[in-house]
């Protein structure tokens, strides 16, 4: 069904991290024109030019530095009025202090860790603008799309008298074209405002639903924007809750644990089909909550999880050095969800930690691996 293209050559290795691989997919039929891989304390940016069906080659290629704010940044002032509040089906839930500007650090182990280790980056496309949003141990900058301008900086460090611990920033989703929404190791989901241009970027809520570190956030990115639920949200204790986006942001569902942590989610029409570590795959519905189906899909770790928004196809990596494409959709004359196997891709000998469909169809996708120092691609046939 796929076949093996030409690959991209990268001047740095992927790192052993969980979705080290964004694509900033451009509408059909152009190819996509950036990618980018974590390494360390820098984030490959690759721009790319169509070929010839072959394959793509790299026109630009540089290694953006993870940085600790500044001149150029604007730092995130605290929120004002004291609590906030997020709903909870109709009722109102506590929002805790808020995060305060300035350097973070995190210790490990007892000793200083390398606060300026990159953790993710990824790619939010807003209504009216697309923002290059990064996390690491040091906190979240939003750069320009290219990552020539960082425009924002929101350094991981809380008051003191609040019982919690920021570590590290994970999971990254634009939701309904106008908030970027990340999690933190807290367990707590930050939601930022974005203004159509500019640098006037605003915390504007904290949600607190989960009590382990945010693993993964997705949203809804194709059809109806008006459906109940919009936004999913996982941690590392296997809880998932989805959302309703708004002015007031709103719980939908608050999955009860697996038994192993979930390490990556995907939202599409409503399915929220969510990968854990030991290898399986539930889809479930995202209002009700009801699981119609559970999937032994691989035999280790699933790393990444990615979706097609125009035909609900799913891609999922794994430590086994398999790559899987499954087709999720809604049954025509029942109230179901259906799941249907692909294709099956074995990529030997490497640790798969990243893997992205390149167009809205799944017509192609790309591939990374630990240590591994070219993004592999695949072109349906």
């Amino acid at each position: 069904m796929y076949k093996r293209a030409q690959s991209i050559p990268l001047r740095h290795s992927a790192s052993a991290l969980g979705n080290n691989l964004a694509v900033l997919r451009p509408p059909d039929p152009k190819p996509p024109c950036s990618l980018s891989v974590v390494h360390g304390r820098g984030v490959s940016l690759l721009g790319l030019a169509s070929e010839s069906e072959a394959g793509r080659n790299v026109h630009s290629q540089r290694l953006l530095h993870c940085k600790e704010g500044g001149a150029t940044a604007r730092r995130a002032e605290p929120l004002q009025g004291g609590r906030g509040h997020c709903k909870e089906g109709g009722a109102t839930a506590r929002r805790a202090e808020p995060l305060q500007g300035g350097r973070g650090h995190c210790k490990e182990g007892g000793a200083t860790a390398d606060s300026t280790l990159i953790i993710q980056a990824r790619w939010c496309v807003l209504v009216s603008r697309v923002l290059l949003v990064v996390t690491s141990r040091r906190g979240i900058q939003m750069y320009e799309e290219d990552g020539s301008a960082m425009l924002y900086w929101q350094a991981l460090e809380l008051p003191e008298a609040l019982d919690t611990k920021v570590e590290f920033a994970r999971g990254i989703a634009a939701v309904a074209g106008l908030y970027i929404c990340v999690g933190v190791s807290s367990g707590c989901v930050l939601v930022y405002n974005i203004p159509p241009r500019g640098t006037n970027i605003t915390l504007c809520n904290e949600l607190y639903q989960h009590a382990h570190a945010i693993s993964s956030i997705s949203s809804e990115t194709f059809g109806d924007l008006e459906r109940t639920v919009d936004m999913v949200s996982a941690d590392d204790g296997g809880v998932i809750c989805t959302w309703k986006s708004g002015e007031d942001f709103t719980l939908i569902q608050k999955l009860p644990p697996y038994g192993c942590a979930c390490t990556s989610v995907v939202m599409w029409r409503g399915i929220v089909t969510a990968a854990y570590g030991t290898g399986q795959i539930r889809v479930y519905d995202g209002t009700t909550g009801m699981l119609h189906a559970d999937i032994d899909a691989h035999a280790r770790w699933i790393n990444s999880l990615d979706v097609a928004p125009a035909t609900g196809w799913v891609l999922s990596g794994s430590e086994d050095s398999f790559v899987r494409i499954w087709k999720i959709g809604e049954m025509d004359q029942v109230d179901g969800i259906e799941v249907a196997h692909l294709h099956s891709e074995c990529v030997k000998d490497v640790l798969v930690c990243g893997a992205q469909f390149c167009d809205t169809r799944g017509d192609s996708f790309a591939v990374t691996g630990y240590d591994l120092c070219e993004i592999l691609c695949y072109v349906k046939t």
